[in-house]
């Protein structure tokens, strides 16, 4: 088990090992925190109300009511979302160009920072899904019907605090008009894995292809910014574990994983990556002179 820590020589350690290794990196929500979007389950600033339990899938379609509820409080947490900007985490990751990068995360933000080679594992909230007629819409689009049919929603709620998953922590939302799909009339989702769904097989089968195509010697696993406490993310740090691959945990806070980890690290994202991007360079630089000398 690695020794939670933010030591200095343990993130020395972490950096040299990854440095020249060829990566897959898993992202949660501690990634985009630097961007304004808060995360699940890191420490709550003092003063704000305890984080309420995201809305599951079987909660979703269970009625219209906790539809209603839902859309409501997504329709005011998407437009604050919608302009939050990538942080220099995000940067990193897309400069340090992983074999792959597995994110959890659902805000788009490491596609908006160029990120290659991606799996939005959880899917994306600025796309919408109709579960009568399966077809798929832009969520602007969406937004801008319920900015129609709720003129003064967004002004009545100016206050409310804005949640990781694109929403907000409001209770009365009876008086909100949800909008029907355009093409057939059915229910609207975001097309986002909600919590009780499982994620598609073929981007869990792209995930798992790229780790068991990492070696144990020349490739590493990085967990950043995610607790691994929902086991869609958590597979594949077991997944390098089984084959050897070595694992480095970047977290605020003790994750499910730490136990499994080569090096297990309390620091904040952005940083880490940054110096991670910083001597990959370095490495680079110094294998290109050793090559022409």
């Amino acid at each position: 088990m690695a020794e939670r820590t933010a030591a200095p020589e343990a993130v020395e350690a972490a950096l040299a090992l990854l440095a020249p290794r060829r990566l897959v990196v898993l992202g949660g929500a501690g990634l985009s925190t630097d961007s304004g979007i808060p995360d699940y389950r890191g420490p709550v600033a003092e003063g704000r109300p305890p984080r309420p339990t995201p809305m599951t899938y079987g909660d979703f379609v269970s009625g219209a009511d906790a539809r209603q509820r839902y859309w409501a409080r997504s329709h005011l947490g998407w437009a604050r979302m919608r302009r939050a900007d990538p942080n220099p985490g995000h940067r990193a990751v897309a400069a340090i160009d992983p074999e792959l990068l597995i994110t959890q995360n659902v805000d788009g933000l490491h596609e908006a920072a160029g990120t290659r080679r991606m799996v939005a594992l959880h899917g994306r909230i600025a796309d919408v899904v109709c579960l009568d007629c399966r077809a798929t819409s832009p969520r602007a689009a969406l937004q801008e019907r319920m900015a129609a049919a709720n003129p003064d929603w967004a002004r009545r709620h100016a206050g409310v605090l804005v949640r990781p998953d694109g929403d907000v922590d409001l209770e009365d939302t009876s008086d909100f008009v949800v909008p029907p799909c355009a093409s057939c009339g059915g229910v609207l989702k975001p097309d986002v894995v909600f919590f009780g769904e499982n994620v598609p097989a073929a981007r869990v089968e792209r995930c798992f292809a790229a780790v068991d195509a990492l070696g144990p010697d020349d490739g590493a696993l990085l967990a950043v910014g995610t607790s691994l406490t929902v086991m869609s993310g958590f597979r594949f740090v077991r997944r390098a574990v089984r084959a050897g691959v070595p694992v480095v945990i970047v977290n605020r806070g003790a994750t499910r994983g730490d136990e499994l980890a080569t090096h297990a690290l309390d620091v904040g994202c952005s940083g880490f990556l940054a110096a991670l991007d910083a001597r990959r360079r370095e490495v680079r630089a110094r294998d290109a002179g050793a090559r022409a000398g």
